[in-house]
């Protein structure tokens, strides 16, 4: 275990300034506490390295699991990143990354395989500073070791994905509790992550039954999340037939954002904020409902087409009302002859499942359904009743 006064010296470990600091009994023999404990006067004078964003607003250096369903394109973000960053380029087509090596641990993939993704991504010339291995040692069996023989050897390492967490997992005891062993398995690359400064992203699954938090989807015990500095979690929102990545950690502020898949070129783009490009949805639906009848409808004909809380149908069509999108005619009578479109931003059919190319994995599994509405949100995207069924 290193002292304080050691991790002062110690860039890796953090990089701070050294001051003149009150150890307390330093040097006596009374305890851990008393030989390398800091008061909290010092801690505040200590001056530390600014957090290092690898992936701006998203991924800061540390460990982050990243978790989705199976095929729903969690190895093509992966690449993505791994191009990004050690190219110097573009994350999800708009974040400006700062150029470092990448070591990516493609665990599922092969080399034709690798080889055809990045051929669909344009990149027939790949970067030099990302490196693929389709095999790797598991956490009891040196793969910790070969991870500092690589940041050892990389001129500015910077990032490592591990896809996916089933293929480095240690060998259960058999003694630990399953919370004990989820945690057990996350330190070693939190402490590779922590000691050199760079990211560490471990993809994973998130499990088949829905949860209302989507962290809460995540595979296996909160031993993993809760090791974890960020979580990334993507996925399908049934109702709006976007798929949003959802973002949370100790160093990045928590963020949902719409994503959509480019499969010409297979990558993932921003859309803005989930709850803006939902609301815009939302209201396209309800257009389309009045549209698709010549008379006017009540607030009620319209819920009940929708299968929505009526209470909550009466307030987006009072908004859209005034916003000019619809046409009021009578109390609670409402149409749409002007034939009207809400703006939304480009996409993929909403019917279609994303197909890759070459090889053909399927990215999701289930088409959305018809309706592409599943709530509506006020002013501040916040759900105002749609889900009820009262």
């Amino acid at each position: 275990m290193k002292s304080w006064e050691d991790l002062e010296n110690d860039p890796a470990a953090g990089g701070f300034e050294r001051r003149q600091m009150p150890y307390i009994g330093e040097g006596s023999a009374k305890g851990l506490a008393a030989a390398h404990g800091i008061t909290a006067s010092a801690l505040m004078g200590m001056k530390f390295d600014p957090i290092r964003y690898v992936i701006p607003g998203y991924v800061a250096e540390g460990l982050t699991l990243f978790a989705g369903a199976p095929k729903i394109g969690k190895s093509w973000t992966a690449l993505d990143l791994g191009i990004a960053v050690s190219a110097g380029g573009l994350a999800f087509g708009s974040i400006k990354c700062e150029q470092g090596d990448a070591l990516y641990l493609a665990l599922e993939d092969n080399p034709r395989r690798l080889q055809s993704r990045l051929k669909v991504m344009g990149r027939t010339i790949a970067p030099q500073r990302l490196t693929f291995m389709t095999e790797w040692p598991t956490l009891d069996e040196g793969c910790l070791d070969e991870l500092e023989a690589w940041a050892h050897n990389a001129e500015k390492p910077r990032l490592v994905i591990v896809d996916v967490l089933a293929k480095v997992r240690p060998i259960a005891n058999g003694k630990d509790q399953l919370y004990d062993a989820d945690y057990r398995t996350m330190t070693g690359l939190h402490g590779f992550a922590t000691r050199h400064r760079l990211a560490v992203v471990v993809v994973h699954h998130t499990r088949k039954m829905e949860a209302e938090d989507p962290f809460d989807a995540v595979s296996g015990t909160r031993g993993l999340t809760g090791a974890a500095d960020t979580v990334m979690v993507l996925k399908r929102d049934i109702g709006t037939a976007k798929t949003v990545l959802y973002v949370r950690g100790r160093d990045v502020e928590e963020v949902e954002t719409a994503l959509e898949f480019k499969r010409d070129i297979g990558t993932w783009i921003i859309l803005g904020a989930a709850h803006e490009v939902g609301k815009t949805n939302e209201r396209q639906v309800i257009l389309d409902i009045l549209q698709a009848h010549p008379e006017p409808l009540t607030t009620r004909e319209v819920s009940d087409l929708l299968g929505k809380n009526n209470a909550a149908v009466r307030q987006a069509l009072t908004r859209m009302a005034k916003a000019g999108e619809i046409e009021k005619t009578a109390r609670g009578l409402y149409t749409c002859h002007n034939g009207h479109i809400v703006p939304i931003p480009p996409s993929s059919p909403p019917v279609c499942d994303i197909v890759t190319h070459v090889t053909g994995d399927r990215l999701k599994a289930e088409s959305p359904p018809d309706s592409p509405i599943d709530h509506d949100l006020d002013d501040k995207g916040d759900v105002i009743g749609w889900n009820d069924n009262g």
